[in-house]
C-alpha cells in the first residue's frame, strides 16, 4: 500500500500561483508513477500532469505552459507548481500513484483525498 497525502491548496486570485505537494508514505516510492488530476463540482475526474519515475513528463494541454510538475525521490514527494492560475481551474486535486504513465484514472492504483484549490476571478 501506498498513502498519498496532499497539501497546499487554497484560495488564489486568477493570475496567482499556488504549489500543490503530495508525500508518499507505506509502501516503497520507487518505480511509481506519479500524476495529479483534478475533479471540479458536477465534472468528471480530469488528467492534470503526470511525472515518471525517471522524470518523463506529459501535461494536459490545458495546464501546458503553466503549471510544472517535480519530484523529489528522496523525500517521497511531488510537487505541482501552478502558475497563472485561472477560474477555470477551480477544482479538487488529486494525487496519485501507478505502474505506468496514463491520462486515464483507472490507470492508477493509488489517491489521496484532494486538496482543494479555488481560483477567483
Amino acid at each position: 500500500q501506498v498513502q498519498l497525502v496532499e497539501s497546499g491548496g487554497g484560495l488564489v486570485q486568477a493570475g496567482g500561483s499556488l504549489t500543490l505537494s503530495c508525500a508518499a508514505s507505506g509502501r516503497t516510492f520507487s518505480g511509481y508513477t506519479m500524476g495529479w488530476f483534478r475533479q471540479a463540482p458536477g465534472k468528471e475526474r480530469e488528467f492534470v500532469v503526470a511525472i515518471t519515475w525517471s522524470g518523463g513528463t506529459h501535461y494536459a494541454d490545458s495546464v501546458k505552459g503553466r503549471f510544472t510538475i517535480s519530484r523529489d525521490n528522496a523525500k517521497n514527494t511531488i510537487y505541482l507548481q501552478m502558475n497563472s492560475l485561472k477560474p477555470e481551474d477551480t477544482a479538487v486535486y488529486y494525487c496519485a500513484a501507478g505502474v505506468v504513465l496514463s491520462e486515464l484514472p483507472r490507470r492508477y492504483d493509488y489517491w489521496g483525498q484532494g486538496t482543494q484549490v479555488t481560483v477567483s476571478s
